[in-house]
């Protein structure tokens, strides 16, 4: 049985020549194709495809908002985003949108079937490109966080610790031999640094990191 894909693409050079393209594979089935995101979504629900695939910036609806929508309407459509846009950004706000892949439409004819033939299966499909781009953001951001911890004096780590562990601001300048106005000082110099708002937070950065543990 074939593949039934929809195309959702507002460039019209574009979208007829993945039509002509994918037409000669003899595995997919091109049911319909839309030139917004509106119009992508309306076409899902009628044509029920087994794959779409999602540019992102299109007029009326963009891709994210039609994603959302089909999704929420029929989750086992997958929706591929087939896109120009390599910004980590739009990678997360589509993968949050819940596409079940993410390609760059310089891609490979290869790489193309591939990706609707993994989605079909019930996998996700990143191309390298995007995967690298994702796992450098993350490096950055432990990088960031590690940069962040390692700004606090040995005082206000010790501090944090005795926070997270639940103690009193009372407690705390005991057990430190500091006044409360002093702990105060260095509770506002923490949440300054790391970038915190509530002791909440505080406990949850101080399990993160494995300054406390919770046995």
């Amino acid at each position: 049985m074939k593949i039934k894909v929809l195309i959702a693409d507002d460039h019209q050079l574009f979208r007829e020549g993945l039509i002509n393209l994918l037409s000669s594979s003899k595995e997919i089935d091109i049911i319909a194709h839309a030139d917004n995101g509106k119009d992508a979504y309306e076409k899902a629900i009628i044509y029920n495809p087994d794959v779409i695939l999602m540019d992102i910036s299109m007029p009326v609806m963009n891709g994210e908002e039609s994603t959302r929508l089909v999704k929420k309407q029929n989750p086992s459509i997958k929706v591929i985003a087939l896109t120009m846009h390599s910004d980590k950004h739009y990678i997360k706000t589509m993968l949050e949108a819940g596409v079940d892949g993410y390609l760059f439409k310089n891609c490979t004819y290869n790489q193309l079937i591939e990706a609707i033939k993994t989605v079909v299966a019930g996998e996700k499909y990143l191309s390298g490109d995007i995967t690298e781009t994702l796992i450098d953001d993350y490096l950055n951001t432990e990088n960031s966080s590690e940069n962040k911890e390692s700004e606090l004096t040995e005082r206000e780590m010790d501090v944090l610790k005795l926070y997270a562990e639940g103690k009193t601001t009372r407690e705390i300048s005991e057990a430190l031999f500091v006044s409360i106005k002093t702990v105060g000082t260095h509770r506002q110099h923490i949440m300054e640094k790391l970038d915190i708002k509530t002791t909440v937070e505080m406990i949850r950065y101080a399990l993160k990191k494995g300054i406390i543990s919770l046995d």
